[in-house]
């Protein structure tokens, strides 16, 4: 998100965080103060998704992220070409539909 001087950020990350968390599906709820994004992983075999990661926002912030979101994937995309939504194709909720492995 822009910093308001222009100025570099320093951005500090604890350990604990260094590895980040992943996630394949995210719900998004909100009240008339908050915007509540819950990042959740789902994954094959399992009954349901567990939440990952939470964030909560104000709305502000929450319209600084769409902008940011939304510049960085245009960025992405003129650097890498189109993200394939992959919309015209039949499958589940995530993308488990491919031959089970063994290990």
């Amino acid at each position: 998100m822009d910093n308001q001087n222009n100025q570099e950020m320093q951005i500090d990350v604890n350990a604990n965080l260094e590895d980040g968390v992943y996630s394949n599906m995210a719900v998004i709820t909100h009240s008339s103060a908050e915007f509540i994004l819950d990042f959740l992983r789902i994954l094959p075999g399992k009954p349901k998704p567990k939440v990952a990661s939470r964030v909560v926002m104000s709305p502000e912030h929450a319209k600084r992220l769409l902008m940011a979101l939304r510049d960085n994937v245009a960025k992405y995309e003129e650097t890498f070409g189109q993200i394939d939504l992959h919309t015209n194709v039949s499958r589940t909720i995530a993308p488990f539909k491919v031959p089970k492995g063994e290990a």
